[in-house]
């Protein structure tokens, strides 16, 4: 299939349809059937089942419990950097806010503002700050990680559309991590500065999840609903989790106005690791 077509199909596609029944399959326990479906996605995606805490594909009663398996321990060293690589993928873009603008791919942007559910108070802190977009694949390990230690401040669910998250879909479809569902989460770091992440939700992904909230959709709100955690001093440590995906999806990571450097051998489509060095 061309590029071009895939994108058109992502536009005509029951897109919240799928996702709802792919949600439903991966929650059923369906003994033999969900081992098969598991290890016919693994052999699809080439998964390297030796980095999981469980590597007996047996031991998983539901597709969802083997998408968001565990590593073993020590499987993702951390680096000695200000910022660590949260997640298994790919880069998808980074680099500088422009004038309220993040790259998206190439002729395409979209607003931080946007990106934000409209909060053009908290896009303003991210005024000429930095960006970072990380694609994970199907095959990569599904946990989101602390880039360093934060305290959460809030969490946001915004509704949205489902179109795919993968590159071709980023080249061909206008502010597609900005009309996307996702989760908002605003933490302030060890030096008192602002960073968010930003979990973007995407067709087939049938649920997103924190570790202080729990699974966050589904139920999908029909509108943005905001979350306060000042009162509750949650606070998480660098290279701790902090949600999930339930299928292939993007990070995308927002900092303010700063020295800030991302490391050297970062460039698009480079994959990636949990506990790399990001930036410092």
């Amino acid at each position: 299939m061309s590029e071009r077509l895939f994108v058109l199909s992502q536009h005509l596609m029951p897109k919240l349809a799928l996702t709802r029944l792919f949600g439903l399959f991966a929650e059923w326990r369906a003994g033999w059937l969900t081992r098969a479906a598991i290890r016919r996605f693994v052999a699809r995606y080439q998964v390297d089942m030796s980095e999981a805490a469980d590597s007996d594909i047996a031991g998983y009663a539901t597709f969802n419990d083997f998408f968001t398996r565990a590593l073993k321990p020590g499987a993702r060293p951390m680096a000695d950097s200000r910022l660590v690589c949260p997640v298994d993928g790919a880069v998808s873009q980074f680099g500088a806010i422009e004038n309220g603008q993040i790259f998206q791919a190439k002729g395409r942007h979209y607003s931080a503002a946007a990106l934000l559910a409209g909060n053009a108070a908290l896009a303003s802190r991210f005024a000429d700050g930095h960006f970072a977009t990380i694609y994970l694949s199907p095959r990569d390990y599904h946990r989101v990680h602390m880039p360093s230690a934060g305290r959460l401040l809030e969490m946001t669910y915004v509704p949205g559309d489902l179109y795919s998250v993968n590159p071709a879909t980023a080249r061909g479809v206008d502010r597609l991590f900005a009309r996307n569902e996702r989760v908002v989460c605003l933490f302030e770091g060890d030096d008192g500065q602002p960073f968010v992440m930003v979990l973007v939700g995407a067709t087939i992904v049938g649920s997103m999840a924190t570790v202080w909230h729990g699974v966050v959709n589904p139920p999908r709100r029909p509108a943005i609903h905001s979350w306060d955690y000042r009162q509750q001093d949650i606070r998480l440590a660098k290279g701790e989790e902090m949600g999930r995906f339930q299928l292939g999806s993007t990070v995308v990571l927002l900092y303010p106005a700063g020295p800030l450097r991302f490391d050297t051998s970062w460039q698009p489509a480079k994959p990636v690791r949990l506990g790399e060095a990001m930036a410092d």
